[in-house]
């Protein structure tokens, strides 16, 4: 088999750095870019690093991007011009950039997710599942915690979480999402969805839902250990994404739960 022609962007991230020790190991990839948003004179397994550009993506097959959505949107460009698959690990986009990644997958195969994890896309199933099932007395909130380098807040993942309860609602996410707390060691339930982030040491993930109607509390919750899990993850992605066409797809098509 033909070995998949990877491209890193954000590549002296931790997820970046992730990705090539997992890219390594994995005889399905051969990496062939490495990027990043400043001058940097380093080699990783032999490949040079490169800002952003059509000469730095040209032999990629994929382009995986762990980085910030303004970086993102370059890549997008870029990969949309020359008809190059991505897969996006990063999150803290807006409304209008959400709207623009939509407009980009109408010409690229675009695989999007706060998580690549398989257990955190069971989780929003089973959350989504929860929120359909229980009755308007059930308020829900939701919490979580990473390492203090992690800059946006609620996370990718807690978000994916707030989707699972609004489409369990049949309700848009945007229209439901309450405050948005940052490091407060209580916070409480709302007519909309709470969000209480933490950030500290070097805690890869914990993600928690509740549902409360004040006779019970339902908790459903992850906890990550191992950051490889998010870059195996996302090399899978973009193995399953050389076989598609051009559209928006997430982790729950790649695992197909229906």
């Amino acid at each position: 088999m033909k070995k998949i022609n990877l491209a890193i962007s954000g590549c002296m991230g931790r997820m970046g750095q992730q990705l090539i020790r997992s890219s390594k190991k994995n005889k399905d990839f051969k990496l062939v870019a490495l990027t990043e948003n400043r001058i940097i004179n380093k080699k990783f397994n032999s490949v040079k690093l490169e800002l952003n550009s059509d000469k730095a993506f040209k032999k990629a097959d994929v382009i995986v991007d762990f980085t910030v959505p303004e970086c993102t949107l370059e890549i997008l460009r870029i990969a949309s011009k020359l008809k190059k698959r991505v897969v996006i690990g990063t999150t803290g986009f807006n409304r209008s950039e959400e709207n623009q990644i939509k407009k980009y997958s109408k010409k690229i195969p675009i695989l999007k997710a706060g998580n690549m994890s398989l257990g955190v896309n069971l989780l929003m199933y089973l959350t989504e599942i929860a929120s359909k099932s229980l009755n308007d007395e059930y308020l829900s909130k939701i919490f979580e915690i990473h390492h203090k380098h992690k800059k946006d807040y609620p996370s990718g993942t807690a978000l994916m979480l707030g989707k699972g309860i609004a489409d369990g609602k049949g309700k848009n996410l945007y229209n439901i999402i309450g405050k948005k707390f940052l490091n407060k060691k209580f916070f409480p339930y709302g007519k909309k969805i709470n969000f209480n982030s933490i950030r500290k040491g070097e805690i890869i993930g914990e993600h928690e839902v509740k549902f409360s109607s004040g006779k019970e509390i339902i908790t459903l919750n992850h906890e990550a250990f191992d950051r490889a899990l998010y870059s195996d993850g996302a090399l899978t992605a973009s193995k399953w994404l050389m076989k598609k066409r051009s559209g928006l797809y997430s982790m729950r098509d790649l695992i197909n739960f229906s």
